[in-house]
């Protein structure tokens, strides 16, 4: 028997079959005619791979026959990516999704940007990022009426302050896109139209490229950009259409599905240079995006804090992506070039996939194992050039030259689920940048187990409990007596979930719920207590201002509605609105009391009898201000609205804070009661508006005071009894 001479590879992560040479050697070199239809290619985000190693080449033929006869369809020439503006877009590998209220990108405590401390976290959990996208409005907006722009405006500093945040992300060559929801009809307008206002937010802020959520294209928006810098990028939510490759330079890879054998993305097919970015949000498992990028020399979304819900990556996609990241720019040039050969060798092994970018005097074969297990033996063979030296860049190892009739072996190990990258190159292009690519590489710790990500727990950080009982009962409050009992509490189910988690709330598997009403049950172990008969109206609180001297360390919005410090004529008995939490905390504070909690507001608001709202079971005319202009009314306009106990102005006035402040440690939110006399209309994505029953809560994601201090959010207090 003949002595095989084998490569020796330790490559990266796969339930292994080993399939015999003989069979591999024995299968007919003449491919069944399968028939891959250009309505194949054109209908598919991915299109598929064969199952069939035999029809492969059959295959690439079609691939290759559709790009040259859709790109002439289209008169595509492919100009706007050779420009030098736009030149950074194919090795935009790793894009960061960051909600504004994430406490790794505003500290609250100390009013401050925390962009470098961001960065570095980014690189040392991923590699790195290229470029970032600032997400600001949703799922706050239409809680009043500011629009999209404004808060981007009325964040910390300004629009000045942002701009200072997109300086430091240049600084470290990161590239900042500004989020736009074209949905966002409903909110204040501004006489301008919102590709103007994009403008003007771009001008502001230097920023590098919008986001168009919900979107698969803005065709419109090219020209009109261009004027204002070139080099400004377009990315789209929604799977993009051929027909708009030439102007929009990125897009989404969301909830793609990839065929078994290793598809292509359409677009990255048609246009090599053009960068998708897989995702797939509500997922734990990254591995399918993961592997499908890989193979397509494409990006990643990187979104952990998916709209105020934690779901963060595990520790072995992390690493599997560090090693991935470093690969693709380090040969970005061989990423975005047209020696891409999908399904470039037959695996030895079921379930491993190779494909491989050639270039001068360099092949990079990209791997991934598709199963549950390891995958160990011989991987593949291809032909030897001459003088050319053989690395794996997974490990960072130079791999020992043997050969056998010019055909090099590779034996290896390749993890389960993950990847592999093989590299030939010729001994005279390896220089002391290469090696100390390769030395990095070395200190890459791949992560083998396959935990998923486990979410940040939401706690109760604020009590409420934190004051003296008191005997006797003020004037302007009510006494409720005690309760244990299970109250059912409803919300709209919308993206930043309710009380619990991600997990324990999987958008995926109740996707067909998404802004439908649900319930749940929680328990209520209430003392006696004393609630205020009404909202803590602006006369009550210039008492407390004038009393006390109070001045909140952040000032911005703070009793916004007011006129030179005083009340506006007619609205002493409105209740009090923009303040926030601490405001709202300081009043109580003052004067000895508390605010109440979810279940206090709640018993207090529907009685003994559970009503739906605080004077019966069904909606009326005259009980509560049913206004959705956002005109507050007086707390007392409405005496035959009272509820049970006698507590007025509990529905459709104000929002009203509670008690309980919530956070997972990235986010922090507070839970609203009562609804609002104002109402965004037009989208389902606004924050829920008008009047609302007793048991319904909306979750109100808090980002700063600034923010926060809203014209439709009052509160009122409790004591213990």
């Amino acid at each position: 028997m003949n002595r095989r001479n084998f490569v020796s590879a330790t490559l990266a992560s796969g339930l292994v079959t080993f399939i015999p040479v003989h069979l591999l050697e024995a299968r007919s070199a003449q491919s069944k005619v399968h028939g891959f239809s250009d309505d194949l290619m054109n209908d598919n985000d991915i299109i598929p791979a064969p199952d069939d190693p035999a029809l492969w080449e059959e295959w690439r033929t079609a691939l290759q026959s559709w790009r040259k006869r859709k790109q002439s369809q289209l008169k595509y020439d492919g100009t706007s990516y050779l420009s030098d503006p736009f030149r950074w877009v194919s090795s935009d590998f790793s894009c960061c999704f960051i909600m504004i209220c994430d406490s790794d990108f505003y500290d609250n405590p100390t009013n401050a940007y925390r962009i470098n401390d961001l960065i570095k976290r980014g690189k040392d959990e991923y590699g790195g990022y290229d470029s970032v996208v600032l997400w600001q409005a949703y799922p706050r907006i239409g809680l009043d009426d500011r629009n999209q722009f404004d808060f981007y405006r009325e964040m910390p500093h300004g629009l000045p302050g942002i701009k200072e945040v997109t300086e430091q992300f240049h600084k470290a060559g990161i590239k900042v896109f500004i989020d736009y929801n074209p949905w966002d009809k409903g909110t204040r307008r501004e006489g301008k139209t919102d590709i103007e206002l994009l403008i003007g937010l771009l001008r502001s802020i230097d920023a590098d490229g919008i986001f168009l959520d919900t979107m698969k294209d803005a065709p419109g928006f090219r020209e009109k950009l261009d004027s204002v810098k070139e080099g400004i990028v377009l990315e789209g939510e929604i799977a993009l259409p051929l027909e708009h490759i030439q102007t929009h330079h990125m897009s989404w890879a969301q909830w793609f599905s990839d065929s078994k054998v290793p598809g292509v993305y359409r677009n990255k097919w048609f246009e090599r240079r053009h960068m998708q970015h897989a995702i797939d949000r509500w997922n734990s498992d990254k591995t399918p995006q993961l592997q499908t990028a890989w193979m397509n020399g494409s990006g990643m979304l990187i979104w952990e804090n998916v709209f105020g819900q934690w779901l963060g990556w595990c520790e072995r996609d992390k690493s599997i992506y560090r090693a991935m990241y470093s690969i693709q720019h380090q040969f970005s040039s061989l990423f975005s070039a047209d020696g891409w050969k999908p399904l470039s060798e037959e695996s030895y092994v079921s379930g491993v996939y190779i494909s491989s970018w050639t270039g001068e005097d360099i092949t990079l074969r990209t791997l991934v194992n598709r199963n549950d297990s390891i995958a160990e033996g011989l991987l593949f063979k291809f032909k030897a050039g001459e003088e050319m030296k053989f690395f794996d860049l997974i490990s960072g190892e130079q791999l020992i030259e043997e050969i056998e009739n010019d055909m090099v072996s590779v034996r290896g190990r390749i993890e389960k689920k993950g990847i592999g990258c093989f590299l030939e190159i010729r001994a005279s292009k390896i220089d002391s940048q290469f090696n100390t690519f390769l030395a990095g590489q070395k200190r890459l710790l791949l992560h083998s187990s396959d935990n998923t990500s486990i979410p940040f727990k939401n706690i109760l950080v604020t009590s409420s409990k934190d004051h003296a009982e008191q005997k006797t009962i003020p004037k302007d409050m009510v006494q409720v007596p005690g309760i244990s009992a299970k109250l059912t509490v409803e919300y709209n189910f919308r993206e930043p979930g309710g009380y619990g988690n991600i997990q324990d709330h999987l958008i995926l598997s109740e996707k067909h719920k998404l802004h439908s009403i649900c319930n749940i049950e929680r328990k209520a172990e209430i003392n006696k207590f004393a609630i205020d008969i009404t909202p803590v109206t602006n006369r009550q609180f210039m008492e407390f201002i004038n009393d006390s001297g109070y001045s909140p360390r952040i000032k911005e919005n703070f009793l916004k509605h007011w006129v030179n410090g005083k009340i506006p004529s007619g609205k002493e008995n409105h209740p009090v609105v923009y303040i926030d939490p601490y405001d709202a905390r300081a009043y109580a504070k003052w004067a000895g009391k508390r605010l109440t909690t979810e279940e206090e507001w709640q018993f207090a608001a529907q009685g003994f009898k559970a009503l739906e709202y605080p004077w019966g079971n069904a909606m009326e005319p005259g009980r509560c201000n049913q206004n959705l202009t956002g005109e507050t009314t007086s707390v007392y306009a409405f005496p035959n609205g009272a509820s049970p106990f006698g507590c007025l102005d509990m529905c459709g006035n104000t929002w009203e804070l509670t008690a309980n402040e919530y956070s997972d440690g990235r986010t922090r939110f507070a839970m609203l009661k009562g609804g609002s006399c104002y109402k965004a209309e037009g989208s389902e994505w606004y924050f829920n508006g008008g009047p609302q029953k007793n048991n319904f809560i909306a979750k109100m994601l808090l980002i700063w005071p600034g923010l926060d201090r809203c014209a439709t959010v009052g509160f009122r207090c409790a004591i213990d009894l």
